[in-house]
């Protein structure tokens, strides 16, 4: 059996991604920063039927990431998924004029180290298998920059561009990388953004593992 580690897992996204890939026979390791909730979640899932486990680190460690990934690997088995998805503090959202070189470094550490060093810890065992996948989950401000949005512009563009490069560079392994933009808000209840059709969308990238860049929704939506 293999697993997905969900980075930013929560009781919305997160969540439906779990019981979506765990209808599928998969392990779930939930990576967030909150103990308490990562428990409380996993719980849930356990209950459900899901084999769901809580593991802490904060995306702006990238030792404090790297080594829960390491863990989750050792107690749940290979990590065949990848999925990058925390949600951004909203002291990034800065405007652009009043955004200073201190007000980036959040940003550059939350969108670019973390994600960073989460490949390179699941990368290599992703090419030992001979397979995985890669999904980053970002803003419309990855591709439409917002002049009230500064921080997670730039950052959401660094790691786009981080993403786009692993896309291209390790196919050849196996591994495929896809970046899903959901602009606006994730909204239960809509066709296209409710959390459960976000899990669809996800599982058909992971499954169909065509293109890179996909949208869930019109960038004007």
């Amino acid at each position: 059996m293999t697993t997905i580690a969900i980075i930013g897992a929560g009781t919305g996204l997160g969540a439906a991604v779990a019981r979506r890939f765990g209808r599928e026979g998969f392990d779930v390791a939930l990576i967030s920063r909150n103990e308490d909730r990562l428990d409380a979640l996993a719980s849930t899932l356990q209950d459900e039927g899901v084999n769901a486990l809580g593991f802490v680190a904060d995306v702006r460690e990238p030792g404090e990431l790297a080594g829960a990934l390491e863990a989750a690997t050792a107690e749940l088995g290979p990590i065949e998924v990848l999925q990058y998805s925390p949600l951004p503090q909203k002291d990034f959202m800065r405007p652009v004029l009043e955004t200073t070189p201190a007000d980036l470094v959040g940003p550059i550490e939350f969108s670019v180290f973390g994600p960073v060093a989460a490949v390179h810890q699941v990368l290599p065992g992703m090419r030992f298998l001979g397979r995985g996948t890669v999904l980053f989950v970002n803003g419309g401000t990855a591709v439409q920059p917002k002049p009230g949005y500064a921080g997670t512009s730039i950052a959401f563009a660094g790691q786009s561009a981080y993403a786009q490069m692993l896309h291209d560079t390790v196919e050849a392994d196996g591994v495929y990388v896809a970046q899903l933009i959901i602009p606006g808000a994730i909204e239960p209840g809509h066709p296209r953004k409710d959390p459960a059709a976000l899990a669809d969308t996800l599982w058909a990238l992971h499954t169909e593992r065509t293109g890179f860049r996909h949208f869930a929704d019109d960038l004007d939506a």
